[in-house]
């Protein structure tokens, strides 16, 4: 039986398992074990609360108060229940369950994507705002992550050509005194440490303090690290109508940068899991950010609302690594080259919203309006590495014989290669109206206009680069709706982005003629409610890139905007609760995605790279009684191409998760999880053809949970 269709039987299984204990037991049993969890959240609302901010707060699709099932896009959400019961504490360990995302290695030291065929490093938010550094998001303070599908500039702005990852913040609530603590150990020596605690200081005040500490260990050889991270956060009541949050969080990561393994001929070298191509005393990474945030709410009326937001962002990063060329000799040697690089960015936002929601002539309107400015300032450098030759010279490129274990010469770093600055300023302002047209048909219309002001130097060479963009973003929805449950939609939504690559850092002086890429988004879609607490979704895509630089056919030594290419595909999703004490969320995609003119990035007709075809994942909870539940997990990930020379494929594989709960009380639980339970050897992801990383091993976490 092939990979796929031991998929498909196992993320069945996981729904017949539980269905299956569920006859045993007596409808009134399963009544009274039913357990206050909830995978489908009640709102999309962005200030964490999942009661309370409705109407005042806007959805991370529309920022207005809008369910889900009236959102023209696909919208996936990974909720605090979730991500406790799988025991995640990263947010690429979260998104390896949402079918249609790939995980990029990130060169071992930061979060990245892909979504609907499109990469980034940058396309994440945090409470409708963005954090667009590179480096590695913890979940400790957050109480859900959604995945926005698909190109929406009029809410999220530039980038965001497949879509966005969006985490939505605990806050402080006003509703008395809880607090929560947790610790965990696994069976390589990683633990983690975290405390969540909120204090009702008044009618109109509380304050909430989530702390963690975590230490990383894995497999992977001299593999090791930590993570410390501490968030306060406050709510006041302002009056009857006002609402005043203010947040900062502390985020320290320290760990071992891993590239992965060297390619062997078309598929990734085998027989080397646990080798860490690289030095252990030189491949670090550390990252220290501070987000400050506070955000003003306020009612003018019943049928006028307004906010105002304004964010503080300091991102101080650093990686050094030594990293495999590839295999040489004949696959006798591995070639090794490094270098250390520098990041820091300082990022100020601020944003405001009104919703006015009125009637004219019988139509009910729901009308956004906003406006959003932003700054920011960023430095990029680097040095590369040089090993020493053993006459008394360096040299950038080390060739060892293929090892478990590799011994390198003195390494040390040489001038700077690179010291960038860029200054970025956007200004925005967008118009948005939701029509109801009867009890049956809705309508969404918008504009956003951008104006990207992009400013960089070479400061070793005094080369600059500016240019400004002025943009203007539609997006056209129309939904159906024959019964309140049950939603069809039809959508189009365009974003756009600068030459200059989604992190900035430097736009070459021959990179300041070319307007910024453009992404269209086409999406059919439908979603259901069977129940209030189950929640279906499908959805047929398409999505275009065009403006991509490549070779102009008529003369390939000159550079135009002729490169294209498409993603097409289906996503499914089931989430909530199947049946009283039975939780799930299965999900399915089919991708399809090619070049379609030739660019700098492959000819026409070349694949996408990590662009798996077919992608099945499956979590779910079931509860034996009011003491016992057993969980369950399944991925399948299609072969898929390293890179766009298509010349490295990633084997498809199956990974299979398991744990058990146990509840002594409503205050002591205990968990045990076990990651990849058949000890899978697979390959998660890439950077190229050449840093290959091998999936995690098998391994088993104990976890005890105290409420007071």
């Amino acid at each position: 039986m092939s990979k796929f269709g031991k998929a498909f039987w196992l993320a069945g299984a996981t729904l017949i398992a539980p269905m299956a204990a569920s006859a045993a037991e007596s409808a009134t049993a399963a009544s009274a074990e039913e357990q206050a969890r909830q995978y489908l959240p009640e709102g999309i609302i962005v200030t964490g609360e999942r009661e309370g901010y409705a109407e005042e707060d806007g959805s991370s699709g529309t920022k207005t108060p809008t369910p889900v099932i009236d959102v023209p896009q696909t919208i996936t959400f990974i909720t605090r229940d979730q991500l406790e019961d799988q025991s995640v504490r990263q947010l690429g360990e979260a998104l390896r369950y949402v079918p249609g995302i790939s995980l990029e290695t990130g060169e071992g030291h930061r979060d990245e994507i892909f979504i609907r065929g499109q990469e980034t490093t940058a396309d994440f938010y945090l409470d409708g705002l963005r954090d667009d550094a590179q480096y590695y998001r913890s979940l400790y303070n957050v109480e859900r992550i959604e995945v926005l599908r698909g190109a929406n500039a009029l809410i999220f702005g530039r980038g965001g050509g497949g879509g966005v990852i969006n985490r939505v913040s605990k806050t402080a609530r006003i509703n008395g005194f809880a607090a929560e603590f947790d610790a965990s150990a696994d069976s390589f020596g990683a633990f983690a440490l975290a405390g969540d605690v909120n204090a009702t200081l008044s009618d109109v005040a509380a304050v909430r303090f989530n702390t963690a500490y975590e230490e990383f260990n894995s497999n992977r050889d001299s593999y090791d690290g930590h993570f410390i991270g501490i968030s306060p956060t406050a709510t006041l009541d302002l009056g009857e109508a006002t609402r005043l949050t203010a947040t900062y969080s502390y985020d320290e990561d320290q760990r071992l940068v891993d590239r992965g393994n060297p390619a062997d001929g078309d598929g990734p070298l085998r027989g080397f899991r646990d080798t860490l191509f690289g030095a252990a005393d030189f491949n670090d990474t550390s990252s220290q950010v501070h987000i400050a945030r506070a955000r003003i709410d306020h009612e003018f009326s019943g049928n006028l609302s307004g906010n105002a937001t304004l964010q503080f962002a300091d991102y101080d990063k650093a990686y050094s690594n030594i990293l495999p060329d590839g295999l040489r000799n004949g696959g006798a040697d591995v070639q090794f080259s490094g270098y250390r690089d520098t990041q820091t960015r300082q990022n100020w936002i601020a944003q405001a919203n009104l919703v006015w929601e009125i009637t004219t002539s019988g139509i009910d309107h729901k009308v956004l309006t906003g406006v959003e400015a932003s700054w920011q300032d960023s430095n990029n450098g680097r040095a590369n590495a040089f090993f020493a030759d053993g006459a008394g010279g360096t040299t950038n490129r080390f060739t060892a014989p293929l090892s478990d274990i590799f011994t390198f010469p003195d390494i040390t770093l040489g001038a700077p290669v690179r010291d960038r600055d860029s200054q970025l300023e956007v200004l925005s302002a967008y118009l948005q109206d939701q029509i109801d047209i009867g009890e049956h048909i809705q309508l969404i219309a918008g504009l956003r206009w951008d104006r990207f002001d992009l400013k960089t130097v070479e400061q070793l060479t005094g080369v600059r680069g500016d240019r400004v963009d002025e943009k203007v973003s539609p997006r056209l929805g129309l939904i159906v709706k024959p019964i309140e449950q049950l939603s069809l939609y039809a959508s189009y939504a365009t974003s756009f982005l600068p030459q200059a690559g989604d992190q900035f850092f430097l736009l070459t002086p021959g990179d300041t003629a070319f307007e910024p890429e453009k992404f269209t988004n086409y999406e059919l879609g439908l979603k259901w409610a069977p129940s209030d607490k189950l929640f279906l979704t499908a959805a047929l895509f398409q999505l275009e890139r065009t403006n991509v630089k490549g070779p102009d056919p008529l003369d390939p030594s000159i550079t135009t905007l002729v490169g294209e290419s498409r993603t097409q595909g289906v996503e499914l999703n089931l989430v909530g609760e199947i049946m009283p004490g039975w939780q799930a969320n299965i999900g399915y995609t089919y991708l399809g995605g090619k070049i379609t003119s030739t660019s700098n990035e492959g000819p026409a007709g070349r694949r996408l790279q990590q662009l798996p075809e077919h992608q099945i994942s499956a979590w779910t909870r079931y509860d034996i009684s009011k003491q016992l539940g057993l969980g369950l997990g399944v991925i399948y990930q299609d072969e898929q191409f390293a890179s766009f020379s298509n010349a490295v494929t990633l084997p498809n594989y199956v990974r299979v998760d398991a744990a058990a709960y146990y509840t002594v009380s409503e205050r002591l639980a205990f968990q045990f999880n076990i990651d990849n339970l058949f000890d899978e050897h697979y390959f998660a992801s890439a950077h190229g053809d050449n840093n290959i990383q091998p999936g995690d091993a098998f391994s088993a976490r104990l976890g005890v949970r105290l409420k007071l």
